[in-house]
């Protein structure tokens, strides 16, 4: 390997976690395995219920079954508050990860709840997309804007502050929250206090630097992203004309949209395109606060929970969101002096 394709190293502690994986885990996902590989997700992948989530009444939580696009099936949300607290609370509509083609609304709700939901008095809504390649573009993105569209219609009967809606999402879900804000904008639909966009899949080329550097390496490469990518647009995989909201890396105009938390690791394939995306809304004129985190592959976090990188990432986007969350009244008076 040349010396300018040499690998970003991984941070020490991750590196113990990454190497524990199973070997049938880390191998690439192609084509022709992609089957196989969404049966074994969908049978291992932790799917809690609705009284698993209750933790002994700690929150309250219902799926729905809401309008879907024209024409197409209803979409689920699942939905959690913590419980007991009156009035509208800001919401987190939440898209989970999976390369768009696996992954479900329930299994990430734990973590979100502990970390978020109970701490910020938060209420989430979290999707059960349609997955590739069963659905292709545009069917996952119109099935999170219909569920949005829906929440933002029905807040009080959800106990929410329509004004206070934070779309966030990681990997898969972080690409499609970037493309529900552009889709919103240019819709007319409801607007965002904020976009969280955790190591987001944004850029379907896989062109960058960062995705041949770090290709083969990690928990998610660039046979892996092709494959999801793929399996989302089909033929229209790499075409010159497809819209930013197949792929947000796409977009020629990131003005008006709300502020974004985008993070990534600095030894993951989506460094570049994900850094490229904060600059492009900064030269935009927009707001963006952006974190590389030293050493991190995709998914860092879920594989070394208490790796010290882990927890600081957690910390920094609890922060923002913090931060977004409280009144500008608020913000002030907890300044010093």
């Amino acid at each position: 390997m040349s010396a300018r394709r040499t690998p970003v190293p991984f941070d020490p502690e991750l590196r113990v976690a990454l190497d524990a994986l199973d070997e049938e885990v880390k191998a690439p996902i192609t084509p022709e395995n992609l089957a196989a590989r969404q049966r074994r997700d969908a049978a291992a992948r932790p799917r809690p219920t609705v009284e698993d989530l209750r933790a002994d009444g700690r929150f309250e939580v219902a799926e729905l079954r809401v309008p879907g696009p024209p024409d197409a099936p209803d979409v689920t949300l699942v939905s959690a508050r913590p419980s007991g607290l009156a009035g509208p609370l800001p919401l987190l509509y939440y898209l989970h990860g999976g390369g768009m083609v696996m992954g479900n609304a329930w299994s990430v709700l734990p973590g979100i709840l502990r970390e978020w939901a109970h701490p910020l008095n938060l209420a989430v809504l979290s999707v059960e997309y349609r997955l590739a390649p069963r659905a292709r573009y545009p069917e996952p993105l119109e099935d999170c804007y219909a569920g949005l569209v829906w929440a933002a219609a029905h807040a009080a009967e959800l106990g929410i502050d329509a004004d206070r809606v934070v779309i966030g999402g990681k990997s898969a879900g972080g690409g499609l929250a970037a493309a529900l804000a552009l889709l919103s904008r240019d819709r007319g639909g409801p607007a965002a206090l904020g976009q969280l966009l955790l190591c987001p899949m944004l850029d379907d080329r896989g062109s960058t630097f960062s995705s041949h550097q770090m290709t083969g390496l990690g928990a998610w490469d660039l046979t892996s992203n092709t494959t999801g990518w793929q399996a989302l647009l089909g033929e229209r995989h790499g075409a010159a004309d497809l819209p930013p909201y197949a792929a947000p890396s796409r977009a020629t105009d990131l003005s008006g949209l709300p502020p974004a938390y985008i993070e990534v690791g600095s030894a993951e394939i989506y460094r570049d395109e994900d850094v490229a995306y904060a600059n492009a809304i900064w030269r935009a004129g927009g707001q963006a606060e952006l974190h590389v985190w030293p050493g991190a592959y995709h998914g860092f976090d879920g594989l070394a929970p208490h790796a010290a990188l882990s927890r600081d990432a957690r910390e920094a986007r609890t922060r923002w969101l913090r931060r977004l969350l409280s009144p500008a009244t608020e913000r002030a008076a907890d300044r010093p002096g």
